[in-house]
């Protein structure tokens, strides 16, 4: 079935290897704008994931979770911004704080515990729900209502 009229995939990596394989291959898709929303426990995976993306967008920093820092941009093909909500309380600490703005409209915003967001994360948006902790398979769901994303779907 074409992505277009796909709304979900679910995908299954081993280790964390190939958790980062699937981030580059997502990345060979993105466009300006993107919105990746990496949902998943502590351990899940997110930053692996994010850390293969930032290898598909040519990027050669070190990629780190930003937990203390809360956003870390990334130049690449295009500039990433990876975005760690985890010690905020909700959408209005998000906000007020700055982490969310138009200067993302030019690249790819990767937002870890991104459900912080609540009602105010748009529709437009790809959800990355990662199942697993430790040495685990991972079951990575990919899921999006706006027809746009299927291309990560086709790309996964």
């Amino acid at each position: 079935m074409p992505a277009s009229l796909r709304t979900e995939r679910v995908v299954t990596t081993s280790d964390a290897r190939e958790t980062r394989a699937l981030g580059a291959r997502l990345a060979s898709v993105a466009q300006p704008g993107d919105l990746l929303c990496l949902l998943g426990d502590l351990g899940a995976g997110k930053t692996q994931l994010a850390k293969g993306f930032a290898e598909g967008l040519g990027i050669t920093d070190i990629v780190s979770s930003p937990t203390f820092v809360l956003m870390s941009e990334y130049a690449g093909r295009l500039p990433m911004f990876h975005v760690d909500l985890y010690r905020l309380d909700d959408a209005a600490d998000a906000l007020a704080g700055g982490l969310l703005d138009e200067r993302q409209l030019e690249g790819v915003a990767l937002v870890e515990w991104a459900e912080r967001l609540g009602e105010a994360l748009p529709v437009a948006r790809l959800d990355v729900v990662i199942d697993g902790t430790g040495d685990e398979p991972r079951t990575i769901i990919l899921r999006s209502a706006d027809p746009a994303y299927g291309r990560y779907l086709d790309a996964a």
